[in-house]
C-alpha cells in the first residue's frame, strides 16, 4: 500500500521516478504525483488515477526536467482520492507554495493535534490527509539558518506519533533528500554518482542492485555521491550493503497478459525452492533458521498468526501439524490476536507468516508474542524485511519477488514452509520413523511436479469460468482441510472478480446457510479428504436438490457419486495431508479466469493493496 520513491543524480529524474512509480503499481494505490527540482523551482504535479493520468498531466504542463525529486503512489486512509488529497505535499503557510515536499507512508495518529496547532500558527491546509501536517510541521520547525533539513526531520518525526516511511526535500538544497521511517519500510539505493530511495527494491533494480535498510527512528541524508544515516540522537550509524539477488526479468510480465499469469505457472519452481534445499537423506534439516531440536521438543503451544490468504495457509498448517505432531496449536486473525490479551507462555512458539514481512498488524503481533516471552518464527518471502529481522527465527520462501496484489506462488510457497515444520517437529517429539519421515519427505519433495500437472487444467478451468463468470453470488464447501482451501479459494474469486463469495465448513450448511442457495446458484465443493467423503456427498445432493450446480474438485482416489455434479477436477494421488497444495491451484485459476471474463483488473484489484503497512 502506497509506495514511494526517489531519485538525485545527474542523469533526467523525471523518466526514473515514472519508472519507480510503475514498478510500484502493484501495492494498491489510487493516485499519483513528483514533486522535483527545475529551473523554475520546486514543482509538484499529481492527479487521481493510474500513472498514465499523471504522465499525461506532466506533458500537459509542457514538461519536467530535473536531477532531483521525489514520487508517490497513494491508496487513500484519509481522506478520498482526489487531486488534492494525492502526494507529494508541499509546506507553506498558504498550503499552495512552499520550501518543503513531503511524500509519507503509513498513518500519523496525532495529526488533528498538530494541525489544529500548525492552523493556530497561520498554516492553510489545502487537503484532508495527516502527510500535509508533516509538511507544513517540517517548514514550521525548519529555519534553514541554524540547523539542517536532516535535524529538522528529527526534530519533527519525534513529535509524530504512528507509523511513517518518509521523503523530504527541501529547496533550500534541490540535491538533497532526507528519508526517515517508522513502522513501514524504506530503502536506500545506491548507485554511482546516485542514490534513490524507495518503499521496494523493485523501484530501485533498474538503476543499481546495491541498497541499505533504515531502521526504526533513523534518518537518512540522500546525496547523489553520499549516503549518512543517523540515528535519533543524530550519531552516524553504519549500515550493512545489501544486493538484490532475483533478476529484473522475475518483476516483468516474461510474455504472459498478467502477473498473476505468470506467478500461477511459477509456483513449481516457487514451491521447489522452498522445499528441496531443507530436505536432505529423508529429513527435514533447519539448521540455519534457529529452529534447534532442543527447542522443538519443548515446545507446549504453538500460535500462528497471520492476515488474509497468509492466514489461511496458518489454519492449514494448524490442522496438519496437530494432527501430525499432537501438540496444541492455533492459528489467529493478527489484528485480532494483539488485542484479544492472548495467553502465552514461554514455552510457546509463535509462527508469523507474511509474504512482505511488512504487514503491520502481523509486525505488532509478533512484537507483542515477543514481549510475552515466546520464540518467534517468521515465514517471509521478503529478505530482510522488518518481521524477518525482528523474528528470534526466520524461514524464508525464496519464492522470487511476487507483483500481482493477489498472492498465489508465495501462499503456496507458505503451505510448502508448514509442512516442512510438520515432519520436523514430528520427527523430533518421536511421532514419526525414520521410514515415516522419509516417506513423507520424499512425497513433499514431489509437489512442485504435482502443481506442475494441475496447472494442465487450465483450460478446463477458462471453460468453466465462461460458465459462470455472470453468477451474483458463488459459494465454496469443505471440510477439514478442504474448509480452509475453501477459505483461500473464495478469498481469491472476491479479490479478482468482485463478485460476492463466501466458504462454509459444509456441515453448516443446515444451520443457515442453505437458505441462500436458489436456482443457479454456482456452489464449488472440495472433497480431498477420505474419512469425509461420505459427508460431503450428503452436502453436495443437498444443494443440488435446490437448484445449485455443482463444481467438484476431488482426489484422485474420490469414488463417490458425482453425477449431481456440473463438473468436476481431478487431482493427482499425494498424501491427504498435503492435497491443499493442489486444490487450491485449478481455483487459483478459476478465480483469474473469471475476472478476465468479467474485465477486472486482475494484476491490481479495486481498493487493495499488496503491502498493508498500516492497520
Amino acid at each position: 500500500m502506497c509506495g514511494i520513491v526517489g531519485f538525485t543524480g545527474q542523469d533526467n529524474a523525471l523518466p526514473i521516478l515514472l519508472k519507480g512509480l510503475y514498478s510500484l503499481e502493484y501495492r494498491g494505490y489510487d493516485s499519483a504525483g513528483i514533486a522535483a527540482f527545475t529551473e523554475h523551482g520546486l514543482e509538484v504535479i499529481k492527479s487521481r488515477g493510474r500513472i498514465s493520468n499523471l504522465e499525461e498531466r506532466i506533458r500537459e504542463s509542457g514538461g519536467m526536467h530535473a536531477c532531483c525529486g521525489i514520487g508517490h503512489t497513494r491508496w487513500a486512509t484519509h481522506g478520498e482520492p482526489s487531486d488534492r488529497n494525492s502526494h507529494p505535499h508541499l509546506g507553506g503557510k498558504d498550503g499552495k507554495s512552499g520550501k518543503i515536499a513531503v511524500v509519507h507512508n503509513g498513518i500519523i495518529e496525532n495529526y488533528l493535534e498538530l494541525r489544529e496547532r500548525l492552523e493556530a500558527h497561520g498554516y492553510v491546509f489545502q487537503s484532508d490527509t495527516d502527510t500535509e501536517t508533516v509538511a507544513h510541521l517540517v517548514d514550521y520547525l525548519h529555519t534553514g539558518k541554524k540547523e539542517d533539513l536532516c535535524m529538522t526531520v528529527l526534530k519533527a518525526v519525534s513529535m509524530l506519533r504512528g507509523s511513517y516511511a518518509l521523503g523530504v526535500v527541501s529547496i533550500d538544497d534541490p540535491h538533497e533528500i532526507v528519508a526517515a521511517r517508522r513502522d513501514n519500510p524504506l530503502i536506500i539505493g545506491l548507485g554511482e554518482g546516485e542514490n534513490l530511495i524507495a518503499s521496494d527494491v523493485t523501484a530501485i533494480i533498474s538503476r543499481t542492485r546495491k541498497y541499505i535498510i533504515l531502521d526504526d527512528g533513523e534518518v537518512a541524508v540522500v546525496r547523489p555521491d553520499k549516503v549518512t544515516v543517523m540515528n535519533a540522537f543524530g550519531d552516524t550509524v553504519e549500515k550493512k550493503v545489501q544486493e538484490v539477488t532475483w533478476d529484473l526479468s522475475a518483476a516483468e510480465k516474461g510474455g504472459y497478459e498478467h502477473f498473476m499469469m505468470k506467478e500461477m505457472m511459477e509456483q513449481p519452481r516457487a514451491v521447489a525452492n522452498t522445499l528441496h534445499p531443507r530436505i536432505q537423506d529423508g529429513k527435514v534439516v533447519f539448521e540455519d533458521e534457529g529452529l534447534t531440536d532442543d527447542r522443538l521438543a519443548h515446545i507446549k503451544h504453538i500460535h500462528i498468526i497471520g492476515c488474509g490468504s497468509a492466514l489461511h495457509a496458518g489454519m492449514v498448517g494448524r490442522s496438519v501439524i496437530e494432527n501430525l505432531c499432537r501438540v496444541r496449536c492455533t492459528a489467529s486473525v493478527a489484528s485480532e490476536f494483539r488485542y484479544e490479551n492472548p495467553i502465552i507462555e514461554p514455552d510457546d512458539l509463535c509462527i508469523v507468516i507474511s509474504q512482505s514481512g511488512e504487514t503491520a498488524d502481523t509486525l505488532a503481533a509478533m512484537r507483542q508474542a515477543k514481549r510475552a516471552g515466546a520464540y518467534t518464527v517468521a515465514i517471509v518471502n521478503v529478505v530482510s524485511s522488518t518481521i524477518a529481522r525482528e523474528a528470534d527465527g526466520v524461514l524464508y520462501l525464496w519464492a522470487g519477488p511476487e507483483i500481482a496484489v493477489a498472492t498465489t506462488k508465495a501462499y503456496s510457497a507458505q503451505l510448502g514452509a508448514l509442512y516442512l515444520f510438520a515432519i520436523k517437529l514430528a520427527s523430533v517429539r518421536g511421532k514419526l520413523t525414520a521410514e515415516q519421515e522419509k516417506t513423507l519427505c520424499d512425497a513433499l519433495y514431489h509437489i512442485p511436479d504435482q502443481i506442475e500437472q494441475v496447472l494442465k487444467t487450465k483450460e478446463q478451468m477458462q471453460y468453466i469460468a465462461t460458465r459462470y463468470a455472470n453468477r451474483a453470488s458463488i459459494f465454496f464447501l469443505g471440510r477439514g482441510l478442504d474448509y480452509a482451501a475453501a477459505m483461500e479459494a473464495s478469498l481469491k474469486l472476491k479479490e479478482l472478480s468482485y463478485i460476492h463469495s463466501e466458504a462454509y465448513a459444509a456441515g453448516e450448511l443446515k444451520h443457515g446457510t442453505i437458505s441462500l442457495i436458489e436456482e443457479g446458484t454456482l456452489v464449488v465443493a472440495m472433497a480431498t479428504q477420505p474419512e469425509l467423503y461420505e459427508k460431503t456427498i450428503s452436502n453436495i445432493r443437498e444443494v443440488t436438490s435446490r437448484g445449485a450446480e455443482v463444481v467438484l474438485v476431488a482426489s484422485e482416489d474420490f469414488e463417490g457419486d458425482t453425477s449431481y455434479c456440473s463438473y468436476v477436477v481431478r487431482l493427482p494421488k499425494i498424501p491427504h495431508m498435503f492435497t491443499p497444495s493442489l486444490s487450491i491451484v485449478p481455483l487459483q485459476l478459476l478465480a483469474y479466469y473469471i475476472a478476465v471474463e468479467r474485465s477486472c483488473d486482475v494484476d491490481k484489484p479495486r481498493n487493495l493493496a499488496k503491502s498493508v503497512t498500516v492497520e
